[in-house]
């Protein structure tokens, strides 16, 4: 029960991302500037673990490829999910990301020879169905190109977490590559961003999204995985997007139309039915320091 408890709170945090970003665009706050300051102040979380765990060392070798990773997992992702945020709101944003799984099956394909049989084709199928209803939905949720694009390039940034997972959080640790991507993701987005005078209330969300939705949510994530299979995990965790659409409904007034809320129902049936395919190594949803546990983004 504790594991799925961690993963659950893990989930409801992200969920409250978009939402809470909000709260700083509200203050006059940019989606790049929340980005950067997510990115750069987390840096400094992950830098005092790896530092308390002793592990802070990374081999030349592997530089590159965690500056690549910091560029684009760090930088574009979180770039990209503010401005979806900023584009459509948080509901539409946490849908929209909750395309990953599909797109990390299709990169697997591409990049890894991971084989598509017919059961990952058919999530794929479902996923699409719903990114197309949800975007033909005339709720009040703004669906605009710009939303669906920035939403649709988080993802994709997003499932690149798998793909760098599978190569080298077999040899680092969550915090010590984190200690290294942050940096180089907050330097990436410097500039873009426009800064500006902020007040209390941005401060707190900007530390609300640091501390709990990034760095705290993550914690509770890995404890949850040491107790859980990585495919219960992941279907625990889809909890995030209907916590994201539920708290923006109640704070913000964002709505789907009903060909809207069957969209999303799709997206989430695709991921449960991705994570749930009968074999081993489920797609696994957040990056993982445990190899033998992956749970793709």
């Amino acid at each position: 029960m504790a594991g799925y408890l961690y993963v659950l709170a893990a989930a409801c945090l992200w969920g409250l991302l978009g939402v809470v970003s909000k709260w700083a665009f509200e203050q006059g706050v940019s989606p790049l500037e929340v980005a950067f300051w997510r990115a750069a102040l987390g840096a400094v979380l992950f830098g005092a673990q790896a530092a308390l765990m002793q592990k802070v060392r990374l081999e030349r070798a592997d530089g590159w490829a965690v500056l690549g990773f910091g560029l684009v997992g760090i930088s574009l992702f979180y770039g990209a999910y503010q401005l979806a945020i900023g584009s459509g709101g948080a509901a539409l944003a946490a849908v929209l990301l909750y395309t990953a799984p599909a797109i990390v099956a299709l990169l697997s394909w591409l990049f890894l020879r991971e084989p598509m049989d017919a059961h990952k084709v058919g999530a794929v199928g479902l996923t699409l169905l719903g990114v197309a209803l949800v975007s033909l939905q005339g709720g009040g949720v703004r669906v605009t190109p710009a939303a669906v694009f920035w939403g649709l390039l988080s993802a994709l940034t997003y499932a690149t977490y798998y793909l760098f997972g599978k190569l080298y959080l077999n040899k680092y640790s969550t915090p010590t590559v984190f200690l290294y991507a942050l940096p180089v993701g907050a330097l990436g987005l410097l500039p873009f961003v426009h800064f500006v005078p902020k007040n209390a209330e941005a401060w707190a969300a900007i530390a609300f999204l640091t501390v709990a939705s990034t760095f705290f949510a993550v914690t509770l994530y890995f404890a949850g995985l040491r107790r859980l299979e990585a495919t219960r995990a992941s279907v625990v965790a889809t909890i995030e997007p209907v916590v994201a659409a539920l708290v923006a409904w109640l704070w913000w007034g964002e709505r789907f139309s009903l060909l809207g809320y069957l969209g999303a129902g799709l997206v989430l049936a695709g991921v449960v039915w991705m994570v749930l395919r009968p074999q081993t190594g489920a797609t696994p949803l957040r990056p993982t320091a445990k190899p033998e546990r992956p749970r793709g983004l």
